[in-house]
């Protein structure tokens, strides 16, 4: 899976909210100020062209829909960051954020129990 431009992640967060949009409700969604609808459209199909995005044909226009979850996608971006900054190790990646964010200890015991919980 190839990674996103920041403009394409941003269009990525938005149809992954709304599941199926065209370019209008896509641009409605976004922050000010506004991309042009040329530049939105442009990138929607950069994004299909990479497999991210499909579309339905909808009277004249499209309407996209995503074809990698939200989920997936941060999932690989996750295993990407761990593996080129901590050495492909997720201890280093915890170790890193608990030492750089002050997490209490009252914390990581909140989380590790949030995560016996889902095993």
């Amino acid at each position: 899976m190839k990674a996103l431009t920041k403009a394409e992640e941003e269009i990525m967060q938005v149809l992954w909210q709304l599941e199926k949009a065209n370019v209008k409700a896509i641009i409605k969604e976004l922050p000010e100020p506004k991309p042009a609808y040329n530049t939105v459209s442009t990138i929607v199909r950069i994004l299909e062209s990479k497999g991210f995005v499909d579309y339905e044909k909808q009277g004249k226009g499209h309407t996209y829909f995503p074809k990698v979850t939200k989920e997936d996608y941060s999932n690989q971006s996750l295993n990407a960051l761990v593996n080129n900054y901590f050495q492909g190790s997720f201890k280093s990646l915890v170790s890193f954020f608990v030492k750089e964010n002050d997490i209490s200890l009252k914390d990581m015991e909140a989380v590790l129990k949030d995560i016996q919980k889902n095993d």
